[in-house]
């Protein structure tokens, strides 16, 4: 009786077990025994867990780097990139901060000193008196008269109209009308052309100096001209520095939401406990499967 019970028994467990198996049974109780053991003891089942890792979103870590540089990088965890951006930053904007500040106060040096040295008063005395030289056409008395009766100088100080008209009567030479006084072109110009040159402490107050594009301009001409330069290379590295900070918000932008996107991606976790039948035991047993992608 014992044994039938034992048999009832199996047989309900292997049906459980393996319903979609069809098992062939002898009829022998011995034989159909060891059979059901040795069909449990091969069947393991297992219980998968996946743990959901927490992603990054490439456009929050974007929008978070364009902001601030190394922000989205730190959103990501990639803290030494965080900090080289950062750095790049920081970095470009004292750059540009203090080369902006060189350039002011070169661009205030050289205007003193043009203001010191330079004299459109000269420069307007010795051209009314080439005109020969300058152009034969406007050498005569009542030429000369005219810009002088159209008040040429007022005083100590020129008038900027007739002086423009008269080089523009002049022309060839004179390539340029000399532009309003403190304007940026002023500066420029007197440091940068050579029909300039007449108006420099250098060069004198003789009317009858002899100048043209044979003669070599005054080193203090070459030598402002020089200051100038320096004022406007300050105001290039600044101009640089300005460019790199700009780029640095872009270039941090892209990295952060690429490294966002490659963060999702890196690893996957899975978590699984083991089932193993044993006869009539089963054993438990945790696996751990991790993969990462490079």
């Amino acid at each position: 009786m014992k044994k039938i019970i034992l048999f009832t028994i199996i047989m309900c467990n292997l049906i459980t077990a393996q319903q979609e198996n069809t098992l062939l049974l002898s009829g022998s109780l011995k034989n159909d025994t060891q059979f059901a053991l040795n069909s449990l003891a091969d069947s393991n089942s297992s219980f998968n867990f996946k743990i959901t890792q927490s992603t990054k979103s490439p456009m929050l870590a974007g929008l978070m780097s364009f902001a601030i540089p190394g922000g989205g990088q730190i959103y990501t965890e990639n803290y030494l990139k965080a900090g080289i951006f950062a750095a790049v930053e920081v970095g470009a904007l004292v750059l540009a901060t203090i080369y902006d500040g060189k350039g002011d106060d070169q661009t205030d040096f050289f205007e003193n000193y043009a203001n010191e040295n330079w004299s459109a008063v000269r420069y307007a005395n010795w051209t009314i008196n080439n005109l020969q030289q300058l152009d034969g056409e406007l050498y005569n008395d009542e030429a000369r008269k005219n810009y002088y009766e159209q008040n040429l100088f007022n005083g100590t100080d020129v008038n900027w109209k007739v002086l423009n008209e008269l080089e523009s009567d002049i022309g060839g030479y004179y390539s340029h009308k000399l532009a309003p006084f403190g304007d940026q072109q002023y500066y420029e110009m007197i440091g940068k052309y050579p029909q300039f040159n007449v108006g420099w402490v250098d060069f004198g107050d003789d009317v009858n100096k002899p100048f043209d594009y044979s003669t070599p301009v005054e080193e203090q001409f070459k030598w402002y001209s020089k200051e100038r330069g320096k004022a406007n290379d300050y105001y290039n590295v600044a101009k640089w520095a300005v460019i790199a900070v700009v780029s640095n918000h872009f270039i941090s932008a892209l990295d952060a939401a690429w490294s966002a996107s490659r963060y999702n991606k890196k690893m996957k976790i899975n978590i699984s406990i083991e089932e193993e039948s044993i006869g009539f035991y089963k054993e438990y047993y945790p696996q751990l499967n991790l993969s990462y992608n490079f």
